[in-house]
């Protein structure tokens, strides 16, 4: 960071990495996809972030832990500008709404692994505790790979 740049009060993707915890790559994402404005560049074409910037990378990471997308934190930062005054609400709940039932699927899908996993070690138990189990490693159809 620049000297003028820290006596303003002024932030580099650096400097905001490191007090947000957020990888610089990702600010610079956020940046690019109009989710974080920098206000300017310095002398050597660094990004310049302002206080705001911190609020913003906050909102962003919380909304992200709840399982929104980029897109649909974007889709929702743009609304609420465009009907500002209006309550937000009802349109974060059907948002979350949406990532809740992503979250369930999920677990639906891990949970059929499990099971699968399950059903496996049930069936080949004898195998899995033998030393049989090594001729899997050399061959997938289970075949000992030695002549």
């Amino acid at each position: 960071m620049t000297a003028a740049s820290s006596r303003s009060g002024l932030m580099t993707v650096g400097e905001l990495s490191r007090r947000t915890g957020v990888p610089a790559k990702n600010l610079r994402a956020y940046t690019d996809a109009g989710l974080v404005y920098s206000v300017g560049r310095t002398g050597a074409n660094y990004r310049l972030y302002d206080a705001e910037a911190l609020w913003c990378v906050a909102a962003i990471t919380e909304l992200r832990q709840l399982g929104l997308t980029l897109a649909e934190i974007r889709e929702f930062g743009a609304g609420y500008l465009a009907r500002e005054g209006e309550p937000i609400g009802p349109r974060l709940a059907q948002m979350l709404e949406r990532s809740r039932a992503r979250v369930e699927q999920q677990i639906a899908e891990l949970e059929e692994v499990r099971r699968r996993i399950d059903d496996f070690v049930a069936a080949n138990r004898d195998r899995l505790r033998s030393h049989a189990a090594r001729a899997w490693a050399g061959d997938p159809r289970g075949r000992d790979p030695r002549p």
